[in-house]
C-alpha cells in the first residue's frame, strides 16, 4: 500500500488535461432511476463513495481531516427508500456506500480519491474479499463534472501504471439517488468493535490506512 500511496501522490502531481477523454456511454436506464437532493452546507462538497461493505468504508473516512457527517446508505438503485434485505438481495441495482460532506480547504477530491483506491480492491467486479454482489462494486457516484474528470482520470492514470496487477473496475457514474441505511449500520465499528467482523476485518485495514496516511488523520 506504500508504493501505492507514493504512486498516486506522483499521480496527483501530474496534469490532468493530459487525460484521454472517452465517449461516456449513456444508460437510458439511468434516467429512470429515483432521485434524492443532497443539500450540502456552505464551504463543503460532497462525496458517495461504493468501496464494498459500507462499515469498513465509514470507519476509514471518519478519521480523515475535513470530512464530516459520515453516514452509511444505498446509491445507484431502482428501488425507491430500499431496505438492507432487498439492497443485500442484489436486486435493487444499489450499491453500499458512504456519503459525507468534505472541506475542499482542508481535503481535496483527489486526495479523497487516493483513500479510496487505497482501501479497498478496485479490480474485482462486484466483490470485496468475502462479500459477493453488485451491491459491494467498487463505484464513484461523482457529484459534479469536476468530480467525473478526476475519477475518470486517475482510473485511467492508475491502469496505465500498473499499480494494481488487474485492470480497474471500478463504476464512476453519476450521483442519482442516497438512502441513508438503517440506523444500527451508523457509526458500526466505534459502537460495535468488539464484534469478530469488527476485530478480524475492519480493524486489520483500518489499521494499515492510519499508518499510510497518518498526516491526514484527525487529532
Amino acid at each position: 500500500m506504500k508504493y501505492f500511496h507514493i504512486l498516486f501522490i506522483l499521480l496527483l502531481t501530474g496534469n490532468m488535461a493530459c487525460a484521454q477523454q472517452t465517449p461516456s456511454k449513456k444508460n437510458k436506464t439511468m434516467q429512470d432511476l429515483p432521485k434524492t437532493e443532497v443539500e450540502t452546507p456552505n464551504g463543503y462538497e460532497v462525496a458517495t463513495l461504493g468501496a464494498g461493505c459500507f462499515w469498513c468504508t465509514e470507519a476509514i473516512y471518519q478519521n480523515l481531516q475535513g470530512v464530516e457527517t459520515v453516514r452509511s446508505g444505498y446509491s445507484g438503485g431502482h428501488v425507491d427508500q430500499p431496505t438492507y434485505r432487498q439492497v443485500t438481495s442484489g436486486t435493487s441495482g444499489h450499491a453500499e456506500v458512504i456519503q459525507f460532506y468534505f472541506d475542499p480547504a482542508v481535503i481535496s477530491f483527489e486526495e479523497i480519491l487516493e483513500v479510496f483506491w487505497s482501501t479497498h480492491d478496485p479490480t474485482t467486479l462486484n466483490r470485496q474479499g468475502a462479500d459477493v454482489g453488485p451491491q459491494y462494486r467498487s463505484a464513484v457516484f461523482y457529484h459534479n463534472e469536476a468530480q467525473k474528470e478526476a475519477a475518470e482520470f486517475y482510473k485511467n492514470k492508475l491502469n496505465a501504471s500498473g499499480a494494481f496487477e488487474k485492470p480497474i473496475v471500478t463504476e464512476v457514474t453519476a450521483f442519482n439517488n442516497f438512502y441513508v441505511a438503517e440506523d444500527y449500520h451508523q457509526n458500526y465499528f466505534n459502537d460495535n468493535g468488539m464484534q469478530p467482523y469488527c476485530q478480524f476485518v475492519i480493524r486489520p485495514k483500518l489499521e494499515k490506512f492510519k499508518k499510510v496516511f497518518a498526516e491526514k488523520l484527525k487529532d
